[in-house]
């Protein structure tokens, strides 16, 4: 074992299913369809053989929060309000960070049917194009300076405090914040946070965003593997925005396949793979747990910090 997962324990895909033995996967094919990414590889065994354990491991995890939440409350003679659930998942662009999210906020839904489960993407915390365009960072977009890290540290205070909160949408589709756009949570019981910067260093500040995770997932696998994931989604966008004149891929659909494939070939190697490298992959053991997968998407190995 490299010393990199010296504090996790190295679980195997067959191990790991047999720590729950629930074979009802909580979810039908289309709605498992309706919720993955455009390239991903998920299916129903996934579900039943991955998921439905790692919702058990979550499960204690929140039984725990609660335990300490009433027992600090006796300690300190107050009483403590309720508060969200907080869940960090994080992983290089195009590894599968909004499949994953996304099943676990309707597994979550479906396991404690009277609570509410709300899903938040970093990406709503990139400053404008127009402000990284100013600053003269467009092409650093997704590095931890192109982030409002003040708005969204405020954001996961504003939730952990049981506040409402109101933040803003990002939008693939034109590449941009959407104007005028807010997405609105009143006090949810989970609070998925979705993104690559979710385990980062604060730039210039005292909190880290992992301060605020009751629960934290780093969604791992080879850069060979995620830059051929990475390739397969970028055609798989322009196609969607073949008759699409309003949508940011638009302009790349004129464009013969392949200088298209050198063009996201060059995007990869130039921002995402240095952005992984230098920043995502380095936070890798601030998890609490790694989903590692192999080709296909198959996640085959499960790390959980002892």
């Amino acid at each position: 074992m490299t010393n990199e997962f010296i504090n996790f324990e190295k679980i195997s895909r067959s191990r790991w299913q047999e720590l729950h033995q629930t074979t009802a996967p909580l979810l039908t094919e289309e709605e498992l369809e309706s919720i993955k990414s455009l390239n991903d590889k998920i299916n129903i065994q996934d579900v039943i053989d991955v998921y439905l354990p790692l919702i058990s491991l979550i499960q204690i995890y929140k039984h725990n929060q609660e335990n300490l939440a009433f027992s600090k409350g006796i300690f300190l003679q107050k009483y403590v309000g309720k508060r969200p659930f907080i869940i960090g998942i994080s992983g290089s662009v195009a590894v599968g960070k909004s499949t994953t999210s996304r099943l676990l906020q309707l597994l979550l839904t479906r396991t404690y049917k009277d609570s509410r489960v709300e899903l938040v993407t970093t990406d709503g915390f990139l400053y404008p194009n127009a402000t990284l365009i100013a600053r003269n960072i467009l092409d650093k977009k997704g590095f931890p300076e192109s982030y409002n890290m003040e708005l969204l540290i405020n954001f996961l205070d504003a939730m952990k405090n049981g506040a409402d909160a109101s933040i803003p949408v990002y939008s693939h589709e034109i590449y941009d914040i959407v104007p005028d756009k807010l997405q609105t949570l009143s006090a949810p019981d989970f609070l998925i946070v979705e993104g690559i910067n979710v385990f980062q260093n604060p730039q210039n500040e005292r909190l880290y965003m992992s301060d605020y995770f009751d629960f934290s997932i780093y969604i791992d696998a080879d850069s060979k593997y995620i830059e051929n994931w990475y390739l397969e989604r970028f055609q798989a966008l322009l196609a969607l925005a073949e008759k699409d004149t309003s949508n940011y891929y638009h302009k790349f659909t004129k464009w013969s396949a392949k200088e298209a494939l050198a063009f996201s070939k060059n995007i990869w190697k130039t921002i995402n793979l240095v952005n992984l490298e230098k920043y995502i992959e380095p936070t890798r053991n601030r998890a609490e747990l790694i989903l590692h997968k192999s080709k296909n998407h198959k996640i085959d190995e499960i790390y959980l910090k002892k």
